[in-house]
């Protein structure tokens, strides 16, 4: 069975999420941006053993707190698009010890005891920014807000890219529900009917 878990860490909020299998006892974290502590106390709670991190992209307030995390699961990998990791800014992109960083791309699938995690690339806000999907559920990153989306000013970023891949998500079938990197959640049906950034996407 399907868990998810929504924590604000971090100086600027980023949601991180558990996202966990009940049935296997196994979870995995997304984009752990601060709060090793607190995300750890998460994990506990929810009674898995952490198996995964996953990076929607890798700006320095959704890798905040890996480091933290891997003193209390020492050797846990990390996954990140290769983009966010070759060729960009160090402030940005703080570096991802190579010891414990896994790469995969569009079209990969993790699994998660009995849950499948498919990744879709959706660049725009990063080079490397990309979208999970796992069942009905999409975890956007900084791609897709509630009633908004990304910035597009910082190193990498593209405005035309990001639009295309709103266009990609909303584009996906049936009414999924949107976990994004900040703030509240939502769904697609709404996102369709009321982003403005949508909307352009779409004409």
């Amino acid at each position: 069975m399907l868990q998810i878990k929504r924590m604000p860490v971090g100086q600027i909020g980023t949601n991180c999420y558990l996202l966990g299998d009940e049935s296997a006892k196994v979870c995995a974290v997304v984009d752990p941006g601060g709060d090793a502590p607190a995300i750890r106390k998460m994990i506990e709670d929810s009674g898995c053993a952490l198996k995964l991190i996953l990076l929607t992209h890798a700006h320095y307030d959704h890798t905040g707190g890996i480091e933290g995390l891997e003193e209390f699961y020492p050797h846990t990998p990390v996954y990140v698009h290769m983009g966010d990791v070759e060729g960009v800014s160090r402030g940005l992109f703080p570096p991802i010890d190579e010891s414990v960083r896994r790469s995969y791309g569009e079209g990969d699938q993790v699994e998660l005891g009995g849950l499948t995690i498919d990744v879709l690339h959706t660049p725009g806000h990063s080079p490397g920014s990309v979208t999970y999907r796992v069942g009905d559920v999409l975890f956007c990153g900084d791609t897709l807000f509630a009633g908004s989306c990304g910035r597009t000013d910082f190193v990498g970023g593209s405005y035309p890219q990001i639009l295309k891949s709103l266009k990609r998500l909303v584009s996906l079938e049936g009414n999924l529900r949107v976990c994004p990197g900040h703030e509240g959640t939502s769904s697609l049906d709404v996102e369709r009917a009321h982003n403005p950034f949508v909307r352009e996407a779409l004409r």
